[in-house]
């Protein structure tokens, strides 16, 4: 096993990642205490630079990470840590601490999945009369052509060529996928374990 670099204060970076979309959850700072915190408990540790103690992510707010998988990078001074999160990761009340856009848009990346699949899963568990969402939730038959539907669509675009078309009926076989997903319960933990059979 790689020996990890601490820094000259004895800390490691640690990047916190959700465990279904990647979505970045959060950047902290561990010991090697907390580093075998988490490998012991399965939950994540770290190292208050401000506090100069240690404290375990959501042991007053109850948002704790379950860790999946703990990697470190080619270098060995930085741990990337994929979890499962309860509740939100920022103190200030959203799911990531990183919100504000200072350069640039996400509306053309994968920034709208984590936060297309939160909405969601609020439309299943907080109806909203009127909501096409909470329409489809409510008639599986529909809910289930529908993915069926988009999915025809998507693939004549790719026979016709055409960039756009594909781009819309990509867009919706997507957003139909993950509504049946919610409804269904289906774990994504089970899903990535069939796709890296599929990366053999």
């Amino acid at each position: 096993m790689t020996d990890l670099k601490f820094d000259d204060k004895g800390l490691i970076t640690v990047v916190v990642q959700d465990w279904i979309t990647n979505e970045v959850l959060m950047v902290a700072w561990a010991n090697q205490e907390a580093v075998d915190l988490m490998k012991s408990t399965g939950y994540t540790h770290f190292w208050s630079r401000s506090r100069q103690k240690l404290w375990q992510k959501g042991e007053e707010s109850g948002h704790v990470q379950k860790i999946k998988s703990i990697q470190t990078d080619c270098d060995a001074d930085t741990l990337l840590v994929r979890v499962e999160q309860t509740g939100v990761a920022c103190h200030t009340g959203t799911p990531s601490c990183f919100n504000e856009v200072i350069y640039g848009d996400t509306s053309e990346t994968m920034a709208i999945l984590p936060e297309l699949r939160r909405v969601i899963k609020d439309r299943h568990e907080n109806p909203e009369e009127g909501s096409y969402t909470c329409k489809l939730f409510n008639d599986e038959t529909r809910m289930c052509k529908k993915v069926i539907e988009e999915a025809g669509e998507f693939v004549l675009a790719i026979k016709d060529k055409d960039e756009d078309e594909m781009a819309w009926e990509l867009a919706d076989l997507i957003y139909h996928t993950m509504v049946a997903i919610e409804k269904s319960g289906l774990s994504m933990e089970k899903v990535y374990e069939k796709l890296s059979e599929r990366a053999e």
